[in-house]
């Protein structure tokens, strides 16, 4: 099969497509017929091994697995002796190792039944992203109806899927992002937007209930003059040094001192929120926002743009079609 596999850590130069055997399949997984695959930063941290903490679970001198990608949409092509919740043909979504391939296999339960109202494409867009957008508001941020909610870096990948799960939430949403992105995020439900440009937002007047900071270089405390005072500051990734190390050490440290709760986390891969999200997706409430596809065999240009860091929602790699599509 044809895959995007990776010897060495570096550039999206190191990442080649090439013929490889395909997957074996195991008595608890099933082997997938590739339908579509989206990118996220994990994607390149792993393609470069930095930073370097990333090498203690992908390998210290080489990549390990050597195919990228994690989230996938697709067939179900053969299911292990012991997989109950499958069968051939079943098109489903979920996470895998290596996805950037025409074959790739996955455990039962990292996969669920795609969306009828979904493509291929969509849902291979929702994984990673949305788990981290769901686990932030819900379990981190403790998001309730009414809450005020502000989302910096409402126009990216994990971004637009926070904008649509808190406003299905009940909650009041302001979007963070550039003035070219503000159509899009007023399109999937926002409240207000503030375009990050037109001066120092930490600044206003207004409090939220709620801060779901996703990029962007504005500092806990700065962020603390617009919280209530009892609301959550909920840390991801940004774009201050090491990814945005140096903010959530900061929380971590302060946060024992304040009436205010700043938290961060890592997303985790769980079937239960994986089931919540379909559900999300099915009614409506949730539609994935795409940016730009490609084929397979420009999976290292997608993995570039990606880490350009400006991407408007996801980034999808085509594969192939389901059966009996073009």
């Amino acid at each position: 099969m044809k895959a995007i596999v990776q010897d060495e850590y570096g550039s999206p130069d190191v990442l080649e497509l090439r013929d490889i055997d395909p997957p074996a399949i195991t008595e608890d997984q099933v082997i997938l017929k590739v339908q579509a695959a989206s990118l996220n930063p994990i994607d390149w941290h792993i393609m470069r091994g930095a930073p370097f903490l990333v090498r203690f679970t992908s390998g210290l001198r080489r990549p390990k697995p050597v195919v990228r990608g994690v989230d996938v949409a697709g067939q179900i092509e053969a299911v292990g002796e012991n997989v109950t919740r499958f069968q051939p043909g079943d098109e489903v979504f979920g996470t895998c190792a290596g996805s950037l391939a025409e074959y790739a296999s996955a455990g039962q339960s990292r996969l669920v039944t795609r969306p009828a109202r979904l493509s291929p494409t969509q849902a291979a867009a929702v994984p990673i992203a949305a788990f981290t957008a769901l686990q932030g508001l819900r379990d981190l941020g403790r998001i309730e109806a009414g809450h005020r909610v502000l989302i910096i870096g409402a126009s990216g990948g994990v971004g637009t899927f926070a904008v649509q799960i808190a406003k299905s939430f009940g909650a009041a949403v302001t979007g963070v992002c550039s003035a070219g992105n503000a159509e899009l995020v007023r399109s999937i439900g926002a409240d207000d937007v503030i375009d990050y440009a037109r001066g120092d937002f930490t600044k206003g007047s207004e409090a939220f209930d709620l801060i779901f900071q996703l990029a962007g270089t504005a500092s806990p405390l700065s962020l603390r003059r617009i919280l209530t005072p009892k609301g959550t500051l909920v840390l991801s990734s940004g774009m201050g040094r090491f990814a945005g190390i140096d903010r959530i050490v900061t929380a971590l440290v302060t946060s024992p001192f304040v009436g205010q709760r700043l938290v961060t986390w890592v997303a985790k891969e769980n079937a239960d929120d994986l089931e919540f999200l379909a559900e999300l997706l099915e009614s409506g409430k949730v539609t994935p926002v795409i940016d730009r596809t490609y084929p397979l065999d420009q999976a290292p240009e997608a993995i570039r743009y990606v880490e350009d860091g400006h991407t408007q929602g996801k980034v999808v790699v085509t594969v192939s079609a389901p059966t009996g599509e073009g």
